[in-house]
């Protein structure tokens, strides 16, 4: 079960008109920006239940497409994302399915690239602008963005906990928490961090042998954005 602080039941500071709709589904797209990487050609938004319904009405079609700009909830230009996007020569394209999702306000957010990649992110606003992102390019995760966070994923073998674990407190990171998934004979691993990594302990994880993908997305705390940095 999921525990809220005072500053998620306040929500968070933003542009309106609503917490779950707009700063949810701008955190939502931010946060794929960061998991997938700038650079892309193409993005879809297909949304479901509640994002569904009311997307125009509530302004998370401008959320969406302000985040994978790289806005934050609380940027005026929310409200002028389409102009921008249009002059910044940004392809977009919202689809509406329907279908069972376990949280109301679901969208998959597909990204395109020049060299023919594909990646695809599901994330969920769960209201007063918290967030959760429940699927990276298939592999079904959960994380929420709070935290700074450590994405890997590896082929199944031993001691791969303990190599990262081992890192992280020779280098005085404290561990929030630490989730696995695995997929066949694959695995994904998330990693919740108390403090933010420095440049060059990114750096080393990214480069450490063993990973297939390694990725740090640095998380909203108290609705404020801490700034990350992307990888290709």
């Amino acid at each position: 079960m999921m525990k809220y602080g005072i500053f998620d039941v306040m929500g968070p500071i933003m542009i309106g008109p609503s917490s779950s709709h707009t700063a949810g589904a701008v955190k939502i797209a931010n946060t794929a920006l960061y998991i997938a990487g700038e650079g892309f050609t193409k993005v879809e938004f297909v949304l479901y239940g509640s994002f569904a319904k009311t997307y125009k009405g509530h302004g998370t079609d401008k959320a969406l497409l302000a985040g994978i700009m790289g806005f934050l909830p609380d940027d005026e230009r929310i409200r002028d994302s389409f102009e921008i996007a249009e002059k910044n020569g940004i392809h977009y394209e919202f689809r509406i399915e329907g279908g069972h999702t376990i949280h109301a306000n679901t969208v998959k957010i597909i990204l395109s690239y020049e060299d023919g990649s594909v990646s695809e992110i599901i994330g969920a606003s769960i209201g007063g602008g918290n967030i959760v992102i429940t699927n990276i390019n298939g592999i079904e995760i959960e994380f929420n963005s709070k935290y700074p966070t450590i994405l890997l994923k590896y082929k199944e073998q031993l001691g791969i906990i303990a190599k990262i674990s081992s890192y992280l407190s020779e280098h005085n990171y404290s561990i929030a928490g630490i989730e696995t998934t695995k997929e066949e004979d694959s695995v994904t691993m998330v990693i919740d961090l108390y403090d933010e990594l420095s440049e060059e302990a990114e750096r080393e994880i990214e480069n450490m042998e063993g990973f297939i993908y390694a990725k740090y997305v640095q998380g909203y705390r108290r609705g404020i954005k801490c700034i990350s940095r992307p990888k290709k």
